[in-house]
């Protein structure tokens, strides 16, 4: 297959549906991002869509979705994820993503990662991609 022949196809598949979209996946932690951080939000139902869709335009945030409340525990229902060398830098980078959502935003926390629980062996480290590590 020629590498038209897979763009073509891979087109077709987001035409249609079938994928959403096609995108690198780094491993943060080999790039110097030490700290992740989900960032959650208690956002008025009416107006989640539409700031989900800005905030997920940011370039601070890797990944951004809509997820249900789970009342009166957990209030949340929009989560950006955020990534830096430490806790401090992503916290300032939750300062746009608040500024974003102004007064729509009733509350909100970061919840970071303590352990990586599903990372796949690098190809460098097993001698697969000399060069790409």
């Amino acid at each position: 297959m020629t590498a038209d022949e897979v763009v073509h196809r891979l087109q077709g598949m987001l035409d249609c549906g079938v994928i959403r979209r096609i995108g690198a996946v780094p491993n943060h932690y080999r790039i110097g991002y030490r700290a992740n951080g989900m960032a959650v939000f208690d956002v008025a139902d009416d107006q989640v869509d539409r700031l989900g869709q800005l905030i997920g335009q940011l370039d601070v945030v890797s990944h951004c979705y809509r997820r249900p409340r789970h009342l009166p525990h957990w209030p949340y229902n929009l989560f950006a994820m955020l990534h830096g060398p430490d806790r401090a830098s992503v916290l300032a980078q939750l300062e746009p993503v608040k500024a974003l959502l102004g007064d729509a935003c009733r509350a909100s926390d970061v919840l970071f990662s303590t352990q990586i629980l599903k990372k796949a062996a690098c190809a460098s480290e097993c001698g697969k991609c000399a060069g790409f590590g």
